[in-house]
């Protein structure tokens, strides 16, 4: 049976807001890594979101966020009344889904995991990393198009908006770099720095390449840990990637892992 128009435009609204929550470990959305099992729409005010991650032991900070964002952006539809996620195939599945679906306390429900931490103060661990993973995406594209460090740290938000890259993964980065530095507070009109620390203090010529070593630092530990998820999904759900584009685990301990700009296969989210 032919699923009526509207349900047809309500499923591809959904899908929108749900590759705009992230894997927070892997800054990766949710709906590239193939976390996304199942959208329904009930009646015409409700929504179900089925996902499943790598490993049945994946870390419960990590399940809570996901579900806690798919509720958050598929929640703010407009049509949408009531948002029902259903984490599958995690030893924490029932405590994630009662505590995201009736709005329970993260800290309350996993008080022996959270060392004390509520939701926010987890995010934004995540969101340091991800601002740091970005903003490394960029800056390196802007390098090998031979921008010195002086022109990088003094480039203003417009200057970023008037950017093309020609890297395609720094085009895709763009606006998610953006994004997240305008809701950080980190710039707010066009004559702002595009590129400032996590902690909001500028980014100096002398100390350029120290920043740089440390967001390589970060993006390599999230590289790695991405290689890891996908290796553990393909082994538990029988999708290895045979392509040959993607890196495995194996390719970073062996250090065979060629430059970014190098890889074959860059896709957006990396």
């Amino acid at each position: 049976m032919d699923v009526p128009a509207r349900n047809t435009r309500q499923e591809g609204q959904v899908w929108d807001r749900l590759a705009r929550v992230a894997d927070p470990e892997l800054d990766e959305p949710i709906t590239d890594m193939g976390f996304v099992e199942r959208v329904a729409i009930v009646g015409r005010e409700a929504v179900e979101v089925d996902f499943r991650l790598p490993t049945y032991w994946c870390s419960p900070n990590f399940a809570f966020l996901m579900a806690d964002g798919i509720r958050r952006e598929v929640g703010s539809l407009p049509w949408v009344r009531r948002v029902r996620v259903r984490l599958h195939d995690h030893m924490f599945a029932e405590r994630v889904n009662n505590g995201v679906n009736e709005a329970q306390d993260f800290a309350d429900i996993f008080r022996e995991l959270s060392d004390g931490d509520d939701l926010d103060a987890v995010r934004a661990k995540f969101e340091e990393k991800a601002f740091q993973r970005r903003q490394e995406c960029l800056i390196e594209a802007l390098v090998a198009e031979g921008f010195p460090a002086s022109g990088i740290v003094a480039m203003t938000l417009a200057d970023l908006d008037a950017h093309a890259f020609a890297d395609t993964a720094a085009a895709a980065q763009k606006p998610r770099y953006r994004a997240l530095l305008l809701e950080l507070g980190l710039a707010w009109g066009s004559d702002d720095l595009a590129f400032r620390r996590y902690d909001g203090s500028a980014i100096t010529e002398a100390g350029f390449a120290e920043h740089m070593a440390a967001l390589r630092a970060v993006r390599i530990n999230m590289e790695f840990n991405g290689a890891l998820c996908r290796g553990l999904q393909g082994t538990r759900y029988k999708e290895v990637d045979r392509s040959g584009k993607e890196p495995e685990l194996v390719d970073f301990i062996l250090g065979r892992v060629p430059p970014r700009a190098d890889r074959p296969g860059q896709t957006m989210t990396n």
